[in-house]
């Protein structure tokens, strides 16, 4: 009942911003597919570029989807609502606040990205997207609220959030494999950010968009993300209960 209860707080509060958080998920991305897209016709590979655009963008709308529905909203929870205290003192358990924290900012990342998808459909494009693309998107948002929530423990103060974005986020979406391919890097830091969740998601969703399959190294990736930030994320609230 914890988890459900915590995504019946999502739903409502989508429910309430729903026009602000579609147009905040089409501004930005639609801007790079006008640009980037207009901009730049062909890749290295003699493919158009918005067969290799489109999957990175849609893996960076489920990464800043996700991330921003937790980090900004649980900073100010927790320092000036005072709502993760609240939490502490009643009947639901941790796990499942935290879990429930954890799929409801993952299914707002998918929503972003089904966005992106739908404002691309028109395009004429032999990419495909499949159930499986969406089980790789819903993994990317799970690591990204996952990582936003352990941030959200971290912070001083609500201004911490925008911050923590410019630090990561912003970083990732230019990098990790969404508008130019990583074959392109020096080697060494070509395999950091080979390493990093969005170079994976975009590659594996690129890779299903043109029929090849996906490989089982990023789901690995993402699961390690999600374990590590998950244990960081429990181990963090559990502490804080105990003290």
């Amino acid at each position: 009942m914890g988890i459900i209860t915590v995504l019946w707080e999502k739903w409502v509060e989508f429910r309430r911003d729903f026009y602000k958080i579609t147009v905040a998920a089409m501004i930005g991305p639609l801007m790079y597919l006008i640009i980037f897209g207009m901009g730049i016709q062909t890749t290295s590979h003699g493919e158009p570029y918005l067969h290799f655009l489109i999957p990175g963008i849609v893996a960076m709308a489920t990464m800043t989807g996700s991330f921003s529905a937790i980090a900004q909203n649980m900073s100010v929870q927790r320092l000036y609502e005072k709502a993760l205290d609240q939490i502490m003192v009643s009947p639901t358990p941790l796990w499942q606040f935290i879990l429930g924290q954890i799929i409801g900012g993952s299914l707002r990342g998918m929503y972003a990205g089904c966005v992106i998808l739908f404002l691309t459909f028109p395009i004429r494009t032999d990419l495909v997207f499949t159930g499986l693309s969406l089980l790789i998107m819903f993994l990317n948002g799970m690591v990204f609220s996952t990582i936003a929530l352990v941030l959200s423990f971290l912070a001083k103060s609500y201004t911490d959030a925008p911050r923590f974005t410019s630090y990561i986020i912003t970083p990732m979406s230019f990098l990790c494999n969404t508008f130019f391919s990583t074959d392109q890097m020096p080697s060494g830091f070509r395999d950091v950010i080979a390493l990093l969740p969005l170079s994976q998601t975009s590659a594996m969703i690129r890779a299903i968009a043109n029929r090849e399959a996906p490989g089982l190294f990023g789901f690995a990736i993402l699961a390690a993300y999600l374990a590590v930030f998950g244990i960081i994320s429990v181990v963090f609230i559990y502490r804080k209960k105990n003290l």
